[in-house]
């Protein structure tokens, strides 16, 4: 197994600081122990405008087939075990002798050279021998969304001599592009044994915690993250359920820490009275406590809290006696705690409220049982294909009693003088809807579920555009026949999530 990674520089900024970064000295052919033969690295060349680094992993079969996994071919094939690609193959094996080998470059660190550390290289990484489970067009999809300005895959045909034997599931790779070395590192450790789609050992669950860290930064948004995390765990689908989840936990934390958009905490500045125009977010708030306080309910979740405005308008009235925040964004929940002053807050009050982390797109027990469930522009941050599973964690196994469901009204847009013509209010925002989608949307979750639903604007009422924000109000007027989670009527007060993945939800 065969790796290089290359690249250039000047005399002020050699390419040789490579070594610096791998902490590896160009000067010195190093070999290192593995549990499956040898790891060599060296430097092929190493001068001030250009410096590789090698690496070399020299596979001992007979130890591979020991330790278990060293299956290569047909099992009924008496020498699959000992005759197969995997000692010539970039595999698994070589992703592990990456992160042996180079642990302290995967991570970012080098105290000689911080600053070179965290700045993009020129780079260029070649392995002449990848397996590719999915062909050519796989690892462009792969590699392309990653920042490289060069994905450059060759197929390695069965056998030069007779071309009309056709190409190999094998492919040469070159990747080039201005990357952090640590970035560059982190993807071939995932995407080497994804598109070999085998390990060579165990997979145990710890493998997820290898996988986020390695994925940190690039696989929440990746576009292929469902084939990513399902190969790199062996296709063992709770490991992959697990992953997903904190992936997307990951994805719409990051999305949450954006800056709230000017346009929600914008004023009507078109009215000619003399008073300050209330901001649409308020008249949102008071819009949702006038329904929650129509519906009678106690007992009230905001999901998508954010950082805690309606949980402190919730606290300043008595008669919500349980309010429970969830948020996928632990800084969201950070500055939520500190706006509401947990801490210094008396007990009677504090035993009010709750802060939890959790994604709304995954069931939880917790969340049953609730006298009314807000999700205050929510659904617009997820995308399409998310909805239904949202669907089903609100209304088909939390059922509470009153939902309400506020997301912009994207016919109102125009009157936004500071919103360019085709733009979203919010740059996370996947979609906005009109009136008439918005409602086509409600009125089916409210069959599928048993609940009725009235629509209310919210802000000024345009008679050409209608409101700048629409609010659907559900009320639960039955139990579905075979619904989970069905409303108990009180909290049952389980620490445990009982979360279910995407696929499940969707399929109830």
């Amino acid at each position: 197994m065969f790796l290089t990674i290359g690249t250039t520089g000047t005399q002020e900024r050699p390419a040789t600081d490579l070594g610096f970064l791998l902490h590896k000295h160009p000067d010195k052919a190093q070999t290192f122990s593995t549990s499956h033969g040898s790891a060599h690295v060296f430097y092929p060349e190493a001068s001030a405008e250009r410096c590789t680094a090698a690496l070399l992993l020299e596979v001992d079969p007979v130890a591979l087939v020991r330790r278990g996994k060293g299956r290569g071919g047909a099992p009924d094939a008496a020498l699959a075990q000992y005759v197969n690609d995997r000692p010539y193959a970039a595999s698994s094996l070589l992703s592990v002798a990456l992160a042996a080998v180079f642990k302290s470059a995967l991570g970012g660190v080098c105290r000689a050279m911080p600053e070179r550390a965290g700045s993009p290289l020129p780079l260029r990484i070649e392995v002449p021998a990848l397996p590719a489970r999915g062909g050519a067009e796989l690892v462009h999809k792969l590699f392309a969304p990653l920042g490289w300005s060069r994905v450059d895959v060759t197929a390695v045909p069965l056998d030069e001599e007779f071309p009309a034997w056709g190409d190999s599931r094998y492919v040469r790779l070159v990747l080039e592009g201005e990357l952090r070395l640590a970035d560059a590192l982190r993807q071939l450790y995932v995407l080497l044994p994804v598109l070999d789609d085998a390990k060579h050992y165990w997979v145990a669950p710890d493998e997820v915690d290898k996988l986020l860290r390695a994925g940190e930064g690039w696989l929440a948004d990746h576009p292929e993250r469902p084939l990513i995390t399902r190969r790199y765990l062996s296709h063992r689908w709770g490991l992959t359920r697990q992953a997903d989840q904190a992936l997307e936990l990951v994805r719409l934390a990051e999305s949450d820490d954006l800056d709230v958009d000017s346009v929600d905490n914008a004023v009507d500045e078109s009215t000619d009275t003399e008073e300050k125009p209330v901001p649409l977010a308020e008249q949102r708030r008071t819009a949702i406590l006038d329904a929650l306080r129509a519906a009678g309910a106690s007992r009230v979740l905001d999901l998508g809290c954010g950082q805690g405005q309606l949980v402190q308008a919730l606290l300043k009235d008595v008669r919500f006696t349980e309010i429970v925040g969830v948020d996928v964004s632990m800084r969201a929940l950070t500055i939520a705690s500190r706006r509401l002053k947990l801490d210094r807050m008396g007990e009677r009050r504090a035993d009010r409220v709750t802060l939890r982390q959790g994604s709304l797109t995954y069931t939880d027990k917790r969340l049953a049982g609730y006298d009314a469930a807000v999700l205050s522009e929510v659904i617009e941050h997820l995308d399409l294909d998310r909805l239904p599973a949202l669907e089903y964690a609100v209304f088909g196994a939390a059922r509470p009693g009153t939902a309400l469901v506020t997301t912009p009204n994207v016919e109102y847009n125009v009157r936004w003088e500071t919103l360019p013509a085709g733009h979203v209010r919010h740059g996370d925002h996947r979609f906005e809807w009109t009136r008439a989608e918005f409602r086509d949307w409600a009125g089916k979750v409210a069959e599928r579920h048993g609940y009725t639903v009235r629509y209310v604007p919210v802000g000024p009422d345009d008679p050409e555009v209608g409101p700048p924000t629409q609010m659907a109000v559900f009320t639960r007027t039955t139990e579905t026949p075979g619904s989970r989670g069905r409303n108990t009527g009180k909290n049952n007060g389980e620490k445990t999530d009982g979360n279910i993945g995407e696929k499940e939800a969707e399929a109830a």
